[in-house]
C-alpha cells in the first residue's frame, strides 16, 4: 500500500487505516470474535494498513483490550496506534455521556495503556469536546500525555475550525477526525480546508457510510435488534429506500470501472485531500483486503465529478 504521512510532522502510515470499532460495540455483535478480530488486525499490518484507531468507550473498554491482544509482541512497533478519551458510558436514558474533566483524561490514559499493553500510543485523541469543561483545560490535559512520553501526538475528534484553534493555541493538533463520505460531506466547507492548509491530519471515520454505501444495507430489517444504525434517520426505512438510490449510482459507477462500491466510496474519499486518511472499520478479512485495495484506485476527474454531483441524503446523520 502506498503511505503518506499523518499530517505534515507525522510518521507514515497507510494512506487507508482500520477502524475498530464494530469488532466490539455498536455493529451486530451475535458475530463478535475476538479471536478472528486479532487476525484481522494482525493482517492489516501486513497488508501496510498500519494506523489502527479504537477508543475507550468502545465496549466499552473491551475493545481496547482486543487490539492490546492483537499488538502484543513484534507486532506493537509496525502499527501507529491510535486511541480516544472524552466519552464515558451514560445514565439513564443518556447511552453516552461526556468527560472532559482533566482529572478524567489524565486517569484515562493510564487505564487505555493497561489494555493496549504498551508505554505509549501513538496519537491521543478527544472523542468528544465536553461543553461543559473549556477546551483549553481538556486539551492541556491531553498535552500531558505527550510531555510524560505516554502519547506522541494528540488530535481531535468531531470539532469545528474554531474548536481547533482553540486547542492550538495550547499545544499542536496532529489530526483531525470527523465523519466524511460521499453522504456526510459538512467537512468539505470549513473543517477539511483548514486541516488541509495547517497540514493537520484529517481521519474520515465512517467513509462508507456505516456500511450502507458498499450496498450492504437495503432494509431495516435486515440490521440486528442491537444493531446502532437502527437508531439513525437516514437508516429508517422511508429514509433508507430514498437513499437507496444514492447507493444505486455508487454501485455504477464501480461496475463501469471494475472494482467494488466500497473501493469507490473510499477512493473519493483519498482524492479530498493530501493529508486524508480514511479509517474504515471492518472486521472481516474480505472486506479488510477489499479496503486496503482502494488505496490504489486513482478515480478519473470524470468519475470524481459524478460522484461530487450526488444528491444529499435524506435524514439527518444521528
Amino acid at each position: 500500500m502506498r503511505n503518506a504521512t499523518l499530517g505534515s510532522e507525522g510518521p507514515e502510515v497507510g494512506v487507508v487505516g482500520l477502524g475498530c470499532m464494530g469488532m466490539t460495540w455498536a455493529y451486530d455483535l451475535r458475530n463478535r470474535d475476538d479471536e478472528v478480530s486479532v487476525r484481522v488486525i494482525r493482517q492489516a499490518l501486513d497488508l501496510g494498513v498500519t494506523l489502527i484507531d479504537t477508543s475507550d468507550i468502545y465496549g466499552p473498554y473491551s475493545n481496547e483490550e482486543v487490539v492490546g491482544a492483537a499488538l502484543a509482541g513484534p507486532y506493537r512497533e509496525r502499527a501507529v496506534l491510535a486511541t480516544k478519551v472524552g466519552l464515558v458510558p451514560g445514565t439513564g436514558e443518556e447511552r453516552i455521556g461526556r468527560d472532559g474533566r482533566p482529572e478524567h483524561v489524565r486517569r484515562a490514559i493510564d487505564e487505555s495503556l493497561r489494555r493496549l499493553g504498551t508505554d505509549h500510543v501513538d496519537l491521543y485523541q478527544l472523542h468528544r469536546v465536553d461543553p461543559e469543561v473549556p477546551i483549553e483545560e481538556t486539551w492541556g490535559a491531553l498535552a500531558e500525555a505527550v510531555t510524560a512520553g505516554k502519547a506522541r501526538r494528540i488530535g481531535l475528534s468531531e470539532v469545528t475550525v474554531e474548536e481547533i484553534k482553540r486547542a492550538r493555541a495550547v499545544h499542536p493538533v496532529a489530526s483531525v477526525q470527523n465523519e466524511l463520505s460521499l453522504w456526510t460531506r459538512d467537512s468539505l466547507a470549513e473543517v477539511l480546508p483548514y486541516t488541509e492548509a495547517e497540514g493537520i491530519a484529517f481521519l474520515p471515520f465512517s467513509p462508507l457510510g456505516r456500511g450502507f454505501l458498499t450496498g450492504g444495507v437495503t432494509s431495516l430489517d435486515e440490521l440486528p435488534a442491537d444493531d446502532f444504525r437502527r437508531t439513525l434517520p437516514r437508516f429508517q426505512q422511508d429514509a433508507l429506500k430514498a437513499n437507496l438510490a444514492l447507493v444505486a449510482k455508487v454501485r455504477e459507477l464501480a461496475a463501469r470501472v471494475g472494482v467494488t462500491p466500497a473501493q469507490v466510496a473510499l477512493a473519493w474519499v483519498l482524492a479530498q485531500g493530501r493529508y486524508v486518511l480514511p479509517i474504515p472499520g471492518t472486521k472481516t478479512p474480505r472486506y479488510l483486503v477489499e479496503n486496503a485495495a482502494a488505496a490504489d484506485l486513482v478515480l478519473s476527474p470524470a468519475d470524481l465529478a459524478e460522484l461530487d454531483a450526488l444528491p444529499a441524503p435524506t435524514g439527518d446523520r444521528y
